[in-house]
């Protein structure tokens, strides 16, 4: 067995086999077979590709590449959720709490943001003192004595993915649903859990552009987990616009924290998928029925737990539960209405780029974020407005804000009448 008889296999539209694919991933992984070669098979994969079997043993030699987290000493169902990434995307800063409260036990593995999308431990770590890193023995310990605890990924959790995403990015291989499925849960498979909800993000603003395609990749990741002993549920959902008001890491713990003290008074999208995600995640659980765990999450709202359980959470991880709001940045930039109507869908990708601009994102892993920049979304869609009122204002620390200026007056259109209601919730698998 060779490279590239492999790659003359799949060329040729056939299938690979389980062997074929593990000694192909290990040899990979192991600097034994050349970027040159993996990226012929990878697009390969691209325009012939796998087939239900083959992506789950894809997906099982990347979780085998690397360390497979063990959490058998933590007490209970472990359930985790990922998304796969959008502007104001802050619902793990609020499932994670929610679910605590309810003594499930939340064991998560989160990333750092590339681009225009952020990343939990991002906005984690713009909190004074909140720690990213623990051991694995405090992992543990935290989450037996919490009932949550959320880090960095470790250094060699499935190191074939991370070589593959990186060679994916440069080869114009990324769009693959088998490629994009087996790495998003290689890395959720390896981190533990018994279970995992996916918020699969379709729109303007995400990856996955559209509802036939967003489905795909939605059954394909359920087909993994299934085939790997792992219960999966996806809820796919709206990032056509951004998710609730704040786009920055500190506004968004903000949000977080707002949203857990007065859920009532959220923005209606955020809220509605936060409900959606965490009802699911009650119910892979605990075998609930959606009224009951969406009961179940309305309570610990109304009751002050998730809240009590976020502070406490971010106290155990070393963080100042008083220091959830973002500082006051050199400029406060407001962006005013040219005309009097009503607010359109505001375009995501646009004010995500706007907030990447001004340091809120990062363009490369060697940037340095600025956690109190970004984007606070004061007219949301379907909101009457006045000419000269505000529509969003700038937080930024930079000068040269022209660019970001124009890109948010851009996301936003105003028109004679108002726009239809956009569902939040596109579908639940």
């Amino acid at each position: 067995m060779n490279m590239l008889e492999l790659i003359d296999k799949k060329k040729r539209n056939n299938s690979l086999t389980e062997e074929e694919i593990q000694y192909m991933i290990t040899k990979y992984t192991k600097d034994e077979v050349p970027d040159y070669q993996m990226s012929s098979m990878l697009m390969a994969i691209l325009i012939n590709g796998m087939n239900e079997q083959e992506t789950a043993w894809l997906t099982k030699a990347m979780v085998e590449s690397g360390d497979v987290i063990d959490l058998s000493s933590i007490a209970g169902f472990k359930v985790d959720k990922h998304s796969t990434g959008g502007i104001g995307d802050k619902v793990s800063l609020l499932v994670a709490p929610i679910l605590a409260s309810l003594n499930i036990p939340i064991a998560k593995m989160s990333g750092r943001g590339l681009g225009i999308t952020g990343g939990t431990v991002d906005k984690l770590e713009s909190i004074t003192g909140f720690h990213v890193e623990l051991s694995t023995e405090e992992f543990i310990k935290q989450v037996n004595e919490h009932k949550i605890a959320i880090v960095g990924q470790s250094g060699n959790l499935t190191p074939a993915d991370k070589k593959l995403y990186a060679l994916r990015d440069v080869t114009g291989t990324v769009d693959s649903i088998p490629l994009i499925a087996s790495s998003i849960m290689s890395k959720k498979i390896a981190s533990g859990a018994d279970g995992i909800v996916l918020d699969v993000k379709c729109g303007k603003g995400a990856f996955m552009k559209d509802l036939e395609h967003a489905s795909e990749l939605a059954e394909t990741m359920i087909q993994i987990g299934e085939s790997l002993g792992k219960k999966v549920a996806v809820v796919i959902t709206d990032m056509n616009q951004p998710l609730g008001h704040n786009i920055g890491n500190k506004l968004e713990v903000a949000e977080a924290n707002d949203f857990l003290s007065n859920y009532k008074e959220s923005e209606k999208g955020l809220l509605d998928v936060t409900l959606a995600i965490s009802s699911k995640m009650y119910q892979l659980a605990t075998g609930a029925s959606d009224d009951d765990a969406e009961q179940k999450v309305l309570e610990t709202l109304s009751n002050g737990a998730a809240l009590a359980k976020f502070k406490e959470f971010i106290s155990a991880q070393g963080g100042d539960a008083a220091d959830v709001y973002a500082k006051n940045t050199k400029h406060a930039i407001e962006v005013k209405a040219a005309k009097d109507g009503y607010i359109g869908i505001i375009d995501a990708e646009q004010i995500g780029k706007a907030s990447l601009l001004i340091g809120a994102g990062r363009l490369t892993k060697a940037d340095v974020l600025d956690f109190d920049a970004g984007v606070k979304l004061v007219a949301l869609t379907g909101q009457s407005v006045k000419k000269g009122d505000t529509l969003a204002i700038l937080y930024s620390n930079k000068d040269e804000v022209n660019e970001s200026i124009q890109l948010i007056e851009s996301a936003y259109s105003i028109a004679d009448v108002a726009p239809a209601k956009i569902k939040s919730i596109l579908k639940i698998m």
